[in-house]
């Protein structure tokens, strides 16, 4: 079976290397035919399939060998739920099937968040660059096959186990940057190969002139990369410094051209995670183009969670609040320690925050899920994806700086840091589509899960289900005497639970009642699960670790 699955895997890859490079991801000509816009878009994150998965042998050993004598420490036909394995191949071969018939024809592009290789577990089966290589190829064939060749961008990112050594990746151009822009060739945007090359980071106008989603290589700000600087202020030409300058300047060219821009990649920035250097420019740029980037999408933690970047991370004596899991304390209880912080709603300043949403995993550690995001195109109703501008944003107002670093900033431990280089003044514009409601505005989510994946055998598959979504029951189908061919279902009914559909509301779908996913919607949802005082918190913070963890 291993031998026959790695001559496929050859096969896939003599395939993916003849095909000729799509043109689907470039601006298109005034002469392409138009593709509608839906206002959906999809975030997938962390497949790890495993070739040498097999079903039946022990969690304990990979899911690679063995047969324990307890049916409980056996590996699944589809993947093991709650153990240390990673996906077979049927199961990451099942989701992106299952996106091809149910979701392909209702999203306009694809974030794709990283790791689709293998974790480096099994001593007795280590990882090699080709396998990686191979497994990442034959995961782009099938993106290619399901999304790009429909006319759909697909824009991935480069994981930590994306790479050998896994987290370890020096300043490019090298072997792993050329390797990548060859794999992921159809999806890059020719404009910027070359960038790619250097360090594996590029932007796709998702909508030509409107909507951009910028992937960053998030390897060169990782903590346990040790072959960079970690964008120390002396070290310009840090891989990690050098990748930030390009990000500036592409949220400048886009702001000038008046466009939004989604930020992703696959290691989520926080202080637990980033070089502190890296982090406070990241935090940084996050705040000075908060009305220009109208979200923040990552992966690799495995857990369903958001948190925020806010402007007291670049204080010179404030650690950021997910600094804490550094010294051990547990995600969950870190994030509401930090929540429960926060000023009233009255006296909160949101020029000074931005939210990070980080998506849980394909992998079932704990169980397979993806998510679908809908976005505001109201105004745009028979827009087409034609090159043509569709609207220009208006220009932030500039604040005055807050406080005076220039007596810290003497001392020598300060000194030359990016907290005492950087002037932060970040734009207020209240009116940005990551404030309000408007064009491009994130909307909400619905997040599908296979809720008993242990029970999938060949007889029976496995099914994704809606495990919730942040919108209120009424946003989801037309009020009582509305026109129902004029309203823009946010989730297609056919994508919905049979209950939803007919109209009844059950509670276990709509946690949070978000009116959408603007900066104000999440702090209010983070001041509720940080009140402790509240008995409808309490309610609340149980969802929110239910689905934190997928605590069934």
């Amino acid at each position: 079976m291993l031998a026959a699955f790695l001559c496929t895997l050859a096969l896939l890859a003599s395939q993916s290397q003849s095909t000729p490079v799509q043109k689907v991801l470039e601006i298109p000509t005034p002469e392409a035919k138009p593709r509608p816009l839906h206002g959906r878009f999809l975030h997938i994150t962390d497949l790890h399939p495993d070739p040498f998965y097999v079903p039946g042998t022990s969690t304990a050993r990979a899911c690679h060998r063995k047969i324990p004598k307890k049916k409980k420490n056996r590996a699944g036909y589809y993947g093991t739920p709650y153990a240390e394995c990673d996906s077979p191949l049927r199961l990451t071969n099942y989701t992106l099937d299952f996106l091809e018939k149910n979701w392909a024809g209702e999203i306009d592009f694809v974030v794709w968040t990283g790791d689709n290789a293998r974790h480096d577990d099994d001593n007795k089966l280590p990882r090699t660059p080709k396998e990686i290589y191979d497994l990442n190829r034959a995961v782009a064939k099938k993106m290619n096959s399901v999304f790009a060749s429909k006319g759909i961008p697909v824009i991935p990112s480069l994981g930590n186990n994306d790479i050998w050594p896994h987290n370890i990746l020096t300043p490019g151009p090298n072997g792993i940057t050329n390797e990548f822009s060859l794999i992921w060739q159809s999806f890059i945007p020719f404009q910027y190969h070359q960038v790619f090359q250097r360090g594996a980071y590029y932007a796709v106008e998702v909508v030509p002139n409107a909507l951009a989603v910028i992937s960053l290589n998030t390897l060169y700000f990782y903590d346990s990369n040790k072959a960079v600087g970690g964008c120390s202020f002396n070290e310009p030409d840090d891989p990690g410094n050098l990748e930030l300058d390009w990000l500036e300047v592409q949220l400048k060219i886009f702001r000038d051209r008046g466009m939004q821009v989604w930020l992703t990649g696959h290691v989520p920035p926080s202080s637990s995670n980033y070089f502190p250097e890296c982090y406070v420019r990241y935090a940084d740029l996050a705040l000075k183009f908060q009305d220009t980037v109208v979200g923040h999408l990552y992966g690799h933690m495995n857990a369903d969670h958001f948190f925020y970047v806010e402007a007291a991370d670049l204080e010179l004596d404030k650690d950021s609040p997910v600094n804490a899991l550094k010294k051990g304390r547990d995600l969950y209880k870190s994030l509401l320690q930090e929540f429960a912080l926060l000023p009233k709603s009255k006296k909160i300043d949101l020029d000074e925050y931005a939210i990070i949403n980080v998506g849980p995993s394909v992998v079932p550690n704990p169980l397979p899920t993806f998510r679908i995001f809908t976005y505001n195109i109201t105004g745009v109703d028979d827009a087409v994806v034609d090159g043509s501008p569709v609207q220009q944003m208006d220009t932030p107002k500039e604040r005055l700086p807050k406080g005076s670093k220039a007596s810290q900033c003497e001392e020598e431990r300060y000194r030359d840091t990016w907290k005492c280089k950087l002037e932060f003044n970040p734009p207020s514009d209240p009116n940005a589509p990551s404030r309000s409601s408007k064009l491009w505005t994130p909307l909400g989510y619905a997040q599908y899960f296979i809720p008993k994946l242990e029970d999938a055998d060949k007889a029976n598959h496995p099914r994704f289900k809606l495990e919730y979504t942040t919108f209120p029951a009424a946003m989801l189908r037309p009020a009582k005497g509305q026109n129902e061919t004029e309203f823009r279902y946010p989730i297609p009914l056919k994508n919905l639970p049979k209950s939803i559909r007919k109209g009844e509301v059950k509670n276990k779908y709509f946690p949070y009642e978000m009116k959408d996913l603007t900066v104000g919607s999440w702090m209010d949802l983070a001041r509720k699960l940080g009140d402790m005082s509240s008995s409808n918190s309490t309610h609340l913070r149980k969802k929110f670790r239910q689905f934190m963890y997928l605590e069934l």
